[in-house]
C-alpha cells in the first residue's frame, strides 16, 4: 500500500484550521495511507491551541517563531516517511475532495509530480491584478523552462518523494512555489496538471499573499535558472 505523507503548513489560521483537518482527516483514499503532519509555523492566534485537540490524530510540530511557507514545507518534509508527498494549505481555499484526482496519475509510473491547476478547474472569481500576476509568472515559468503548464504557484503540489527529497529548499516564504518548480524542470521531470477546484479569499478574508511576493517569484525563477 502507497502513503502519502500531507504537510500542512500553518499560520494564524485559526478561523479555518480546524474545518480543513476535519476534510483532510477524512478523506478515504482507497490503496492508499496517509500520514498528516501539521507544521504551526510560530502562530499567534489560538490555532496552537486548537491544534492541541489533534495530536493524537496527526503529527504536530510547533515553531517558536514565525519563517514563512517555504521553511515549514522544508521541516514538514524532513519529518515524512510516505513515498509521496502532498502540500495542503490550511486555509480554505483548496479542498481535500480533490485528493483523488490529484493521485489517479500517480498510477502510471512514468508520472513523479502532479499540479492542481485552478485555472483548468471550477473556481471563484479572484482578484484580477493577482490572477493576472499569477499567469505572467507561469507563462515565464513556461519561457525559461520549456514547459506548457498553466498554474505555477499553485498550493496543490504532490510529488513522487524521490523526486524532492535531493533538493534543498532555500526559500523561507512563499518563494517556495517558484524554488521548487524550478528545480523540479532542471532535474528532468515533467509535471502532470489536473484540475481542482478553488475557493480564492480575498485580502480581508484573510488572504496573505500580496503583489511583492509575485515579483520576488519572479525573481527567483531568473536567479535558479543558473544556480541550484
Amino acid at each position: 500500500m502507497k502513503t502519502l505523507s500531507i504537510i500542512i503548513p500553518v499560520y494564524n489560521e485559526a478561523k479555518t484550521i480546524h474545518q480543513v483537518l476535519k476534510k483532510v482527516y477524512a478523506q478515504r483514499l482507497t490503496g492508499w495511507k496517509k500520514e498528516i503532519i501539521v507544521v504551526n509555523d510560530g502562530s499567534t492566534d489560538e490555532t496552537r491551541n486548537l491544534l492541541r485537540t489533534w495530536e493524537k490524530s496527526v503529527t504536530v510540530i510547533n515553531k517558536q517563531r514565525n519563517e514563512g511557507k517555504g521553511s515549514a514545507v522544508s521541516l514538514g518534509i524532513q519529518k515524512t516517511t510516505g513515498n509521496f508527498i502532498l502540500i495542503q494549505d490550511a486555509d480554505s481555499e483548496y479542498d481535500p475532495a480533490d485528493y483523488p484526482a490529484l493521485l489517479k496519475p500517480f498510477s502510471n509510473p512514468d508520472v513523479f509530480v502532479v499540479y492542481g491547476s485552478r485555472f483548468l478547474g471550477p473556481h471563484l472569481s479572484t482578484m484580477f491584478i493577482y490572477a493576472q500576476g499569477n499567469k505572467f509568472v507561469t507563462m515565464i515559468t513556461n519561457l525559461f523552462y520549456n514547459t506548457n503548464i498553466t498554474d505555477m504557484e499553485t498550493g496543490y503540489k504532490v510529488f513522487r518523494k524521490k523526486v524532492i527529497s535531493g533538493i534543498t529548499i532555500r526559500s523561507k516564504r512563499f518563494d517556495v512555489e517558484p524554488e521548487l518548480t524550478v528545480k523540479i524542470l532542471k532535474r528532468g521531470y515533467q509535471i502532470y496538471e489536473v484540475p481542482i477546484s478553488y475557493y480564492g479569499r480575498t485580502f480581508r478574508e484573510g488572504k496573505k499573499l500580496t503583489w511583492r511576493d509575485g515579483v520576488i517569484a519572479l525573481w527567483k525563477l531568473i536567479m535558479y535558472r543558473f544556480i541550484d
